[in-house]
């Protein structure tokens, strides 16, 4: 098992293998880095619910009409990220005169529901198309969203916009801007340590009296570096003095 001494003795013998991948990296994300790209987002806000049936008790129909639009807000935001809707929605903006995928519509779709409200968030890198491919979401969603579940058949419309959709800007994120670069360095990092640790292992010089032990070898003993100090002035005085 290598001690941490060692691994501090073997940087400091060949640290200039551990800063070769690193300048190499820096050099190459310098040379060839780009700016994120710049995504937009529509949130679209949906509340759900259908018109209650005559009955008896309005205030016993009234907690299930309630309980139902939960339900729907549900059903309606798993069908958002669905492959069927997506081809759905990119039919309808192919008649519009835009062409986009319906796998690319899928994975430009998040939705969420808390209770009765449903979300829909539209991520896209073109600001004029994030428009028109939030619209026709939203729009299909409100049509055509009822004829995918029977149980909704007959009870109207099951949904409507809270609020007016708007397109806003997104920042990058820190991991789209960090990320890339410091996960490069990292690991050439880690590569460097790894060359460091392996010349070390493989060097055949003796530099200190652990490699002669490590080699098998009797150590009779050493001989002590001489000063700078003493070195004009000949061998030490080794006569016993009183």
């Amino acid at each position: 098992m290598i001690e941490l001494e060692q691994i501090l003795t073997a940087i400091r013998r060949w640290w200039w293998l551990a800063v070769i991948p690193v300048a190499v990296v820096l050099a190459y994300t310098g040379a060839t880095y780009q700016a994120p790209a710049t995504y937009y987002q529509v949130t679209m806000r949906f509340v759900a619910g259908g018109q209650p049936a005559s009955a008896l008790s309005s205030d016993y129909d009234r907690y299930y009409a309630w309980l139902s639009s939960e339900y729907i807000a549900n059903a309606l935001a798993d069908l958002a990220v669905t492959e069927r809707f997506a081809r759905t929605v990119a039919d309808r903006l192919s008649d519009a005169g835009l062409s986009v995928p319906p796998a690319a519509i899928q994975a430009a779709t998040a939705t969420d529901n808390a209770q009765s409200v449903m979300m829909v968030y539209v991520t896209w890198p073109n600001p004029a198309e994030t428009a028109i491919i939030a619209e026709t979401i939203g729009s299909t969603l409100l049509e055509s969203g009822p004829s995918y579940y029977p149980q909704m058949d007959g009870i109207g419309q099951v949904a409507r916009l809270a609020d007016a959709p708007a397109v806003v800007e997104l920042p990058p994120s820190l991991r789209a801007r960090l990320l890339g670069p410091a996960l490069r360095v990292l690991i050439a990092a880690g590569l460097g340590l790894g060359l460091v640790l392996l010349a070390n292992f493989i060097d055949p010089r003796i530099r200190s009296c652990a490699d002669v032990e490590a080699s098998d070898l009797t150590l009779l003993g050493t001989i002590p570096r001489l000063r700078r100090a003493d070195a004009g002035n000949g061998p030490p005085d080794l006569r016993h003095r009183e």
